[in-house]
């Protein structure tokens, strides 16, 4: 069977990279279809402003936004750079694991091994990656991507030693019920708000399963402190963190429709419900009060680990107890 020393290491890295790019181009059909329970499969590609498919030529990650200036062939509209962005976080996340990862195992390693590695964190980052931007735009992270990295952590669980089955299952579950009870029952009896979502329980989760205990908490206090500096940075710059448009537009279509209810007794009801919403949630003033989409800094915390957490936690030990 070929093993890792079998293939030179620029292949190993020219291939990843043009992968990750090509996956970081599907990833821009997830961001904005899945929010919209559309399918990412059907129809192909179209441009968002005029809805005209796009060519082959025109769809090559980075390069086409390149050669084109940032804009539509069919409509001169200007293309969002999130797109370019996303796909070049492909094709980096894919680097950084072959780099971090890949090349630092032993020679004798199967090629199979080593694929079914580059494969599972590369599938994680790349959806933490569309978990991020879709928190960021709508402020909400899709099940469909926190039980399917949930499940592939579960999964590949022996890719990972010395991590076992029931170590994983114990951490993600104890994390995720930690933040719900914690973050969630608990902080809205206190404060009269929720602290952290579901969606941000769901993704610590996410790295219990995949790293243990170590790992999620790691991810939760790193996902902090960072989540914090970025508010404080923005706060001091821009004075305020803005809502995402996109929610103040489901707020309103949720109002629209509840208004159309005809049935005052239903009517009441839809609006009961819609209160418990967290989109309804008063803002209030201050880094602690400010609602911001916390599944980034969870998902920046998690993609660290997978690439540096080990080395971060024995040089922090070894700063705490030098030899």
């Amino acid at each position: 069977m070929p093993t890792l020393s079998d293939f030179p290491p620029m292949f190993i890295r020219v291939f990843a990279v043009l992968f990750g790019l090509a996956w970081g181009s599907f990833l821009n059909v997830v961001i904005h279809r899945v929010p919209r329970s559309e399918s990412v499969v059907r129809p192909a590609s179209r441009c968002p402003a005029c809805g005209v498919p796009i060519g082959a030529f025109d769809n090559i990650p980075v390069l086409s936004f390149l050669l084109l200036r940032g804009k539509a062939r069919c409509c001169g509209a200007k293309i969002s750079p999130r797109y370019v962005l996303v796909e070049a976080m492909g094709g980096l996340m894919a680097a950084a694991i072959v780099e971090t990862t890949l090349l630092t195992l032993p020679g004798k390693t199967p090629i199979i091994h080593v694929i079914a590695i580059f494969l599972a964190n590369l599938a994680l980052t790349l959806g933490l990656i569309a978990a991020s931007f879709i928190d960021l735009e709508h402020m909400l992270i899709p099940d469909s991507i926190s039980y399917g990295a949930a499940v592939l952590g579960l999964g590949t669980f022996a890719l990972r030693p010395p991590l076992r089955f029931f170590d994983a299952l114990l951490a993600g579950a104890g994390a995720f019920l930690v933040v719900w009870l914690v973050f969630g029952a608990l902080y809205r009896v206190v404060r009269g708000r929720t602290g952290m979502g579901l969606g941000d329980a769901k993704l610590l989760m996410v790295a219990g399963f995949w790293f243990g205990w170590e790992g999620a908490v790691f991810v939760l206090l790193a996902g902090a402190v960072q989540g914090t500096i970025a508010a404080v940075a923005m706060l001091a710059v821009r004075g305020k963190i803005d809502e995402p448009a996109a929610v103040q537009r489901e707020r309103e279509e949720i109002l629209a429709s509840i208004a159309e209810i005809e049935d005052e007794a239903e009517r009441q009801e839809a609006e009961k419900e819609a209160a418990r919403d967290p989109i309804f949630e008063r803002e209030a003033e201050g880094v602690g009060q400010t609602r911001i989409a916390f599944g980034p800094f969870l998902a920046l915390a998690t993609i660290e680990y997978l690439l540096f957490g080990r080395m971060l936690i024995e040089s922090y030990f070894r700063w705490l107890v030098p030899s």
